[in-house]
């Protein structure tokens, strides 16, 4: 029981983090109506933004994760402004064609900037915590009550707030919303700003028991795909529900079967899933 208890935390500890990425990429993906493969970068400069601010400048974690919030949310709204704003109107295969140049670009640019070696984020978490016959890193704690934090904050952004209300119709039909007074331009930037923000945060929060390199976005903005498929393209709830089938399936494959086997699980799980349901779990909540 004691070890199951375990695989549940470490389930919920990677079940968080990817529920943050894919819920910026679903709201994006309700902007564009296609996958933006740049969130991954955009997850990578997170965690070299908060690396700069911790290990170089000497600002403490929070700060550090602040800072990367804003960088990311700033270099995601450019991102929808000089790229994807002036595509709105071509296919969309020029769209995907773009994000993946922009993921190019921004892991070029890191690698030149801080190398292509593996860095180690600081963090003042660096207790094991007790909990009955339990033990975790408190890092792992923070990931699971900050990530979900952030998750209930978003969705109570969502459906109290008039703004939160105008992404959702712009993310239903963007004509229409249009039609009826909606900024298109405005909320686009704003979703792109939330969803580079989470993207950020989820970063800073995995870095310090995962390391900062360029290519660390790739696999978690893999599995992000396979969540927002999981949950139903364009769902706030399935990207939430999805991640977490993800996160535990991943911990207690890991344990049960094999770390081997880990990331492939993931990918078996979706081709189950989608075989019974190939909707996705929430398809009435991407339409």
């Amino acid at each position: 029981m004691e070890l199951f208890l375990q695989q549940v935390l470490n389930g919920l500890t990677l079940g968080g983090v990817y529920s943050l990425v894919a819920l910026g990429l679903t709201l994006v993906y309700g902007i564009l109506h296609v996958p933006n493969f740049a969130h991954g970068a955009f997850y990578m400069a997170g965690a070299y933004s908060a690396f700069f601010l911790i290990n170089r400048m000497g600002l403490n974690y929070w700060w550090g994760m602040a800072g990367a919030a804003v960088t990311v949310a700033l270099i995601s709204v450019l991102s929808e402004r000089l790229v994807f704003h002036p595509l709105r109107k071509a296919p969309y295969l020029h769209h995907m064609i773009a994000s993946i140049g922009i993921l190019l670009f921004l892991e070029a640019g890191a690698q030149a900037l801080w190398g292509a070696d593996f860095h180690r984020m600081d963090t003042p978490y660096t207790q094991i915590v007790e909990l009955g016959s339990l033990t975790l890193p408190a890092q792992r704690l923070l990931i699971i009550g900050a990530a979900f934090g952030l998750v209930v904050l978003l969705q109570l952004f969502l459906k109290k707030t008039v703004t939160g209300a105008t992404i959702i119709a712009m993310a239903q039909n963007r004509e229409g919303a249009a039609l009826v007074g909606i900024d298109a331009n405005r909320v686009a930037m704003l979703t792109f700003a939330i969803a580079g923000a989470l993207a950020g945060m989820a970063a800073v929060l995995y870095a310090p028991i995962n390391l900062v390199y360029t290519s660390m976005g790739h696999l978690v903005i893999t599995k992000a795909f396979v969540i927002i498929v999981l949950g139903g393209m364009g769902s706030v709830p399935g990207a939430i529900v999805g991640g977490l089938i993800i996160g535990f399936a991943e911990a207690f494959g890991a344990f049960y079967i094999s770390t081997d086997y880990k990331d492939i699980i993931a990918f078996a799980l979706l081709v189950l899933i989608l075989s019974v349901r190939p909707q996705g779990l929430f398809a009435r909540g991407a339409h």
